[in-house]
């Protein structure tokens, strides 16, 4: 016995060590079944592949084989059975070189139908046919199918040196939801509105997906002593087979009550004045611009060195160059501007980083961090857009970023911790020349900088309970405003720059990204297991955000609220039960006035249990209920220059827009022998959704052409699945 004992450790060893160089793999064969109507379907099964009722084919493989030579064969498959497949295959020789192969697919399907008269649906010249009432059309789903294929490897040719390469090309087809809608200027249609004339129209133009996009990743990795590094060339190449969507329009469609009504005709014709223009129709049938080809290649070096065992750092260097020259004319878009036959598209962008970390004594850490980022858009500015008199240019998106950061950490007598940060960030943007028109906005700004100041506390209590509190508070203030109207009563004119207190419109619009700003965050947190079967966590944060531009308009002040609790207890050595809980509100002001003054409140509830055992040696089981609910509610209130109308809406206010997901699940696994296994699940699900922006109260969004949006705003989805489990 004695003898037995002493080799006993040993055999162990060497029996972890085959099972290490022969790896488990397994395969599993099933059949899933999701009974009824397809459209109680539509939100659970958007992506699962599972949306259409009836039976599934479940197949999934994790293959993992190795010989002595260290000669490596790996497959892995996922729902190899449904159109959300995976599936990847790997060769290797340990420590030499690698290929693989990967292909995926995915199907994203649209969760609300149309019922239309629309013919060639996903095409690029869809012919609007209107409906003599609404629901007495066709039903289409649109939907969206992506297919990858992926191939890559790695090679080292010395011990220091190794190349890696990847190539990845996808394909994305189908259509997904797109719309068209024109309300006549005086300019272009007559803007007479009655029985008999129809000055606005909105129809439905789905959007025909055709796109291709390349990915080539190519990487020459060194190492010597302490030294890490990486050169690297990333590309990208979009492609889009449709330029354009051209839909095919009738000369009359739905008036406001749903009679067959003529569409406007241009200004000067049939005795309207002045002359000029094009009838509403016509505007309809404008050619629609989709994603024009692109393509952009990156090159960039990265590393890390360790200066000595307490001392790293990491740094990056990155150049990007992105183009756009599509071909205006034979993508079928007349009209550009003269001298310009495509847009010219080109932006540079330059990237440097580098980070530290010093772990300069046994109590005290440091970290600094610098980052700059330069965006050149080199873009031709041309004049695009002309209405009437008004013109509109392309605009750049060149700017300049600067960020730092600065962090110690220094651990204190009894358990404790401090740490202390300084973040600064620096933006700098590019501002349009008077040559350029911006619509929608009354002012923008050159420069923002912020500053964020961070403290952090952490306590060990005991060996069973820690805590830790931060407090951050961030101020953001920039430069003076960049004037986008004329105000003649203020002194303000187009294109020269002005202080907070002279560009001030009280109904103005200033973008808030770039408005003065406080944030205050405080985040606490424990960690505590009171015996050794429980564990639990809690987490409490909030955040709270005031927001000043030279106006009343715009988001004033928004802030977060999160509590959440996550719990796991050992019953026995056989049974584990875990539970988790969250509650989380958002809210913001978003005002236009004097058309209405919004507060928006979202409340976010989320919990979970379940439990995991085994009676016997042979069987698993497992259950867990879930749900999640999302509510977002708005309340309205009235301006001292709100029109009657608006005061009146104010006092109707809107609904909530509501949406919850609960589940409920169950599992049994059976060992049948030490190689195999059978499974059973079963899951229950219901989710709601209750929104007015596609329809309220059971009326559908209709559009002009009686089309109809819907979407079962209760469903409830059964699946059962039954699996047969192999290891090998």
């Amino acid at each position: 016995m004695a003898v037995l004992a002493a080799f006993a450790p040993a055999y162990a060893q060497e029996a972890d060590a085959d099972a290490l160089k022969r790896p488990d793999s397994s395969a599993r064969l099933g059949i899933g079944i999701t009974p009824g109507d397809a459209k109680d379907r539509t939100i659970w099964g958007q992506y699962n592949g599972m949306r259409e009722g009836g039976t599934h084919l479940l197949f999934d493989i994790d293959m993992n084989k190795r010989d002595a030579s260290g000669f490596w064969t790996i497959i892995q498959g996922r729902n190899l059975g449904l159109d959300n497949r995976d599936l990847g295959v790997t060769v290797q020789q340990q420590g030499d070189w690698r290929l693989n192969f990967d292909y995926s697919e995915l199907t994203h399907r649209e969760i609300r139908s149309l019922n239309t008269g629309l013919g060639g649906a996903g095409s690029t010249q869809p012919q609007i046919v209107r409906l003599a009432s609404p629901g007495t059309g066709n039903d289409l789903d649109l939907s969206l199918e992506r297919k990858a294929l992926g191939l890559g490897g790695h090679k080292w040719i010395t011990n220091n040196l190794q190349l890696e390469v990847a190539f990845k090309s996808e394909d994305k087809t189908g259509s997904r939801m797109l719309a068209r809608g024109y309300d006549c200027a005086a300019y272009v249609c007559s803007g007479t509105q009655d029985a008999t004339h129809q000055k606005w129209a909105l129809i439905p133009v789905p959007e025909p997906v055709n796109f291709n996009t390349k990915q080539i990743d190519a990487k020459v990795n060194f190492t010597s002593g302490n030294l890490f590094i990486t050169g690297s060339y990333y590309g990208t190449f979009f492609t889009n087979a449709n330029a354009i969507v051209t839909p095919i329009v009738p000369s009359s469609l739905n008036g406001p009550t749903g009679v067959l009504t003529p569409l406007n005709p241009a200004v000067g014709a049939a005795g309207n004045n002045p002359a000029g223009g094009t009838s509403l129709q016509n505007v309809l049938q404008l050619p629609m611009a989709i994603y024009p080809d692109n393509q952009a290649h990156q090159f960039y070096l990265s590393g890390n060195y360790a200066w000595t065992q307490r001392t790293k750092s990491n740094f990056k260097l990155a150049y990007t160059h992105a183009t756009q020259t599509e071909n205006f004319a034979a993508n079928g878009l007349t009209g550009a501007p003269a001298g310009r036959e495509d847009l010219g598209g080109v932006v540079d962008t330059m990237l440097a980083q580098f980070n530290v970390t010093s772990r300069v004594s046994d109590k005290l850490t440091l970290l600094g961090n610098l980052r700059y980022e330069k965006k050149d858009d080199k873009t031709p500015i041309a004049r695009y857009n002309v209405e009437n008199t008004a013109f509109w240019n392309n605009s750049h998106v060149t700017n300049e970023k600067f960020a730092s950061k600065f962090e110690g950490s220094y651990r204190l007598p009894d358990n404790w911790r401090v740490t202390g940060a300084v973040d600064f960030e620096r933006l700098n943007k590019e501002l349009p020349g008077s040559d350029v028109t911006v619509a929608g906005l009354s002012g923008l700004r050159g420069s923002t900088h912020e500053i964020t100041y961070r403290g952090e506390v952490r306590k060990s209590i005991s060996e069973t309970l820690t805590g830790s509190v931060m407090l951050a508070h961030s101020v953001r203030s920039g430069s003076n405003w960049y004037s986008l109207a004329n105000v003649p009563a203020q002194g303000v004119t187009y294109g020269n720059t002005y202080g907070y207190d002279q560009i001030y419109q009280r109904t103005g619009t200033f973008p808030y990204d770039v408005a003065d700003r406080q944030r205050n965050k405080v985040r606490a947190t424990t960690d505590w297991t009171p015996i050794d079967r429980l564990s639990l966590q809690f987490v409490a944060e909030g955040t709270r955000d005031t927001f000043d531009p030279p106006s009343q308009n715009g988001l004033r002040y928004g802030g977060t609220a999160l509590l959440s609790a996550d719990a796991a207890y050992q019953l026995t050595d056989k049974w584990r039960l875990t539970g988790y809980a969250s509650w989380g509100d958002q809210t913001m002001s978003s005002d236009d006035r004097p058309n209405y003054v919004a507060d928006i409140k979202n409340s976010n509830n989320t919990w979970g249990f379940g439990v995991l055992g085994k009676p016997t040696a042979v069987l698993d089981v497992g259950a867990n209920v879930t749900r999640t609910s999302d509510n977002a509610k708005y309340t309205l209130s009235s301006d001292f220059q709100m029109s009657a109308n608006n005061v009146a809406q104010s006092a109707v206010g809107l609904p909530p827009v509501f949406f919850s997901d609960t589940r409920y699940s169950m599992f049994a696994k059976y060992t049948m022998t030490k190689q195999s296994d059978v499974r059973l699940d079963l899951i229950y699900v219901r989710n709601k959704l209750e929104e007015w922006a596609w329809g309220y109260a059971g009326v559908p969004f209709t559009y002009s052409d009686n089309t109809t949006v819907t979407i079962r705003p209760d469903q409830h989805v059964t699946f059962i699945g039954g699996s047969y489990i192999y290891r090998f």
